[in-house]
């Protein structure tokens, strides 16, 4: 679903998506009718273009040995890799959603939600609803002040700045926390030049699922998780500032079982 989901949004920008496997043809298509994938694989049985592409597995072995280490390359039309989204750990892996919010954030999946909030409009979305153990997905909080009103940037001094923070738990682990760039604005009243957010801006939360045996054991048919945290902020316009504030957010997850499902035995990969 994940993949479907991503062929169609990268389709509206007019690319294509494919994908490069270590496996056998017939594994492949075997695979790609299970889960419905309509985009090209690429068989690469003897990891002739991971190699070519510098990102083998040297630690992988037994069944995965030959293996890439899971990721994407963003190449345009030219055939020029523009920007590429990988993982350290083998287990940890980008939802082709997260790389889509990454590279076009008006793509991002839209999943509705408006929170009440003091002197501004904040909603909730995130790249991926259903994921799987080790998936890393972006959660997004998207502030849009009224006119002439503003909020402080991270890394202000003598104010108190917007800042999201999210609940780690032996369930997501936190990663990256993107902010937008700062305006810088003249306070006339005060001769003081100060970094804040104006308008409308998206805080991005990228977090990573767990995958430890006892967390994917305890799947089942599929777990909803919540990640929660809150949004601190102090709103001012040009004659108030107004008290800080605090506002709860909250986003589910539900993490799907890994497929372990193999092809027929006729077709299986030998080592």
């Amino acid at each position: 679903m994940q993949l479907e989901q991503a062929r169609v949004r990268f389709e509206k920008q007019g690319i294509k998506l494919a994908a490069i496997s270590y496996d056998s043809p017939a594994i492949l298509k075997d695979f790609a009718e299970r889960h419905k994938i309509e985009f090209p694989l690429l068989a690469d049985p003897d990891s002739r273009i991971i190699r070519t592409f510098n990102v083998l597995n040297a630690d992988a072995g037994g069944m995965t040995k030959g293996m890439s280490h899971p990721g994407f390359f963003y190449i345009d039309k030219d055939g020029v890799i523009r920007d590429k989204f990988f993982e350290v750990n083998y287990p940890d892996r980008f939802t082709p959603n997260n790389v889509i919010a990454k590279i076009f954030p008006e793509l991002a999946e839209e999943v509705g939600q408006n929170i009440a909030a003091p002197h501004l409009q904040l909603s909730l979305s995130q790249s991926d609803t259903r994921v799987a153990p080790g998936s890393r997905v972006s959660l997004i909080a998207e502030v849009e002040l009224p006119p002439h009103v503003h909020v402080y940037s991270p890394g202000v001094t003598g104010y108190k700045p917007i800042e999201l923070g999210v609940n780690a738990s032996p369930e997501v682990e936190l990663t990256s926390l993107a902010y937008p760039n700062a305006k810088i604005l003249y306070l006339e009243a005060i001769k003081e030049h100060v970094p804040v957010f104006e308008g409308r801006f998206r805080i991005v939360q990228d977090v990573t699922v767990a995958h430890s045996p006892d967390f994917i054991h305890s799947l089942g048919a599929g777990k909803t998780i919540a990640v929660t945290g809150e949004l601190k902020y102090q709103a001012c316009d040009k004659t108030t500032c107004y008290l800080p504030t605090s506002v709860p957010v909250k986003w589910d997850l539900q993490v799907l079982p890994l497929d372990r499902q193999r092809s027929p035995e006729a077709i299986q990969h030998k080592q």
